[in-house]
């Protein structure tokens, strides 16, 4: 980070302000839809009870509010003083107190069974067919894939963190404009990583998340949750997804100055060819084990001197 020289308050407010709104808007930059005013439905069965559940609850508060503001309008304007309304003297309706006691409990009840069940259903991470290990570190993330279909994965894992071209344009006095980076026409400034976490399609996928250093929060809207990557504890969720396609994530926890600087980016395709992709990429690690062996056999055999 630039300190801000002597005489350059007016380039340091406009550097400061510029962070405060990447750091404001990373999380609302995570699924980027145009004119969106409500939670995305998301691709998987969690996302969509998720999104129907916080529909049912909104329209409660909608008939709430209707009955209450109409409450309040009859009572404004019907009986209002200057139509010759007189206050009644009496102190409380037990009748009434009553129903304005049991109704609400009722509501909160009939929220709380579906609610209830759809968190015992997120954390039940039984019979996963892929597990994935994701840790947090500022300000990226490491993707450990950990066994598929029951088979143990070896050497399958990497790095992620934010693309060189959003990087680069991102510096004090870059000069690059952010709306210039884009990747096959699409802008993807600060929303792009240079390696993917790619999954399988219609498959349950376990995920254990901790953290490596300071507390993080791994969140794709599109899976319906995000949990917290905190160091020396391991939380776990599930996702299936059910249509192939690219869905973006943030850090939703604050985790340091380039907290808005480590975006998540999901490839989610179809099972057979993930299946070729693992088998691909664990073949990659044995060659690049094998010429690692290769390298350190002389080096042991030289006599020493």
């Amino acid at each position: 980070m630039r300190y801000m020289k002597s005489g350059g308050t007016g380039r340091g407010a406009t550097g400061a302000l510029g962070m405060l709104l990447a750091l404001a808007s990373g999380a609302a930059m995570a699924n980027p839809v145009p004119w969106q005013l409500n939670m995305t439905k998301g691709v998987t069965p969690i996302a969509q009870q998720v999104y129907d559940l916080h529909m049912l609850g909104f329209w409660v508060c909608v008939g709430i509010g209707v009955v209450v503001f109409a409450a309040m309008g009859i009572a404004m304007f019907r009986f209002r003083r200057s139509r010759g309304a007189v206050a009644e003297r009496w102190s409380h309706n037990t009748r009434l107190e009553v129903v304005w006691t049991v109704i609400p409990v009722l509501i909160l009840i009939a929220l709380a069974w579906p609610a209830t069940t759809l968190l015992v259903k997120e954390v039940d991470t039984s019979n996963s067919a892929l597990t994935i290990k994701v840790t947090g570190y500022q300000w990226k993330w490491r993707y450990d894939y950990v066994d598929y279909k029951g088979n143990a994965v070896s050497k399958v894992g990497f790095m992620s963190k934010l693309a060189f071209d959003s990087n680069k344009a991102r510096q004090l006095d870059s000069g690059i404009d952010p709306w210039t980076v884009s990747d096959n026409g699409e802008h993807d400034y600060l929303l792009n990583v240079d390696h993917m976490l790619v999954l399988p399609t219609h498959t349950k996928i376990r995920f254990v998340i901790t953290g490596g250093d300071v507390i993080h929060s791994w969140w794709v809207p599109e899976l319906g949750w995000k949990i917290d990557a905190i160091p020396g504890v391991v939380n776990e969720a599930w996702a299936t997804i059910d249509t192939a396609g690219t869905y973006r994530g943030q850090c939703a926890e604050l985790c340091g100055q380039d907290h808005a600087f480590m975006p998540i980016v999901v490839k989610a395709v179809a099972p057979a060819q993930f299946g070729q992709w693992l088998a691909a990429q664990q073949d990659a690690a044995n060659l690049d084990r094998a010429a690692r062996t290769a390298q350190a056999e002389p080096a042991a055999a030289q006599p020493r001197g």
